[in-house]
């Protein structure tokens, strides 16, 4: 028995364009791939009614489990040969740490606007195509404490928190 991999997470918008992917897999090498494979994943789903609870299909030899919210359409890819059960566990942790991070509030916008935290959820939940983590609360406390101190160095501050930082710099240096 193999570790299961993931070979990609997609956050789509609903015209099925790109708000947040991470891929894990050789299977689509050059972004045009990657592009076509996220329009042809969306094309083939997007009739389906996966608001309520998250759907399963195969295409192309993936396993794709996928959930509709708002405007957001989730996504998780493992080949034809992955468990179901362990990657809709992947896609719920990433739903679940999504929820908690834009409080409720979970549209195309506000993830926009919070794309450094996706990207990091992203990065707490797989690596390399391995699953490090799927308890939604416990990855978005991960992102959360990545630097909510402002005295950590930049280089270990999410984006916003780094501009956050800068500029109460610059009010304390204009305001001396």
């Amino acid at each position: 028995a193999s570790c299961p991999l993931i070979k990609n997470i997609l956050l789509l918008d609903s015209e099925g364009k790109r708000v947040a992917v991470r891929y894990f897999s050789d299977d689509w090498p050059t972004n045009s791939s990657r592009i076509g494979f996220e329009k042809f994943v969306f094309s083939k789903t997007v009739k389906t009614n996966a608001r309520t609870e998250a759907e399963i299909t195969l295409l192309d030899n993936n396993i794709i489990i996928y959930k509709f919210v708002q405007d957001l359409h989730f996504f998780v890819t493992g080949g034809d040969d992955e468990n179901e059960i362990i990657l809709a566990s992947v896609l719920q942790g990433f739903f679940d740490s999504i929820t908690l991070l834009l409080r409720n509030n979970v549209d195309k916008r506000e993830a926009l606007e919070n794309l450094d935290l996706i990207l990091l959820c992203l990065d707490e939940i797989v690596d390399g195509g391995m699953i490090l983590e799927t308890n939604g609360p416990l990855i978005a406390e991960k992102v959360t404490s990545h630097s909510m101190d402002a005295e950590s160095p930049l280089s270990e501050q999410t984006l916003s928190q780094a501009w956050t930082t800068a500029r109460e710099h610059l009010t304390r240096t204009l305001l001396k």
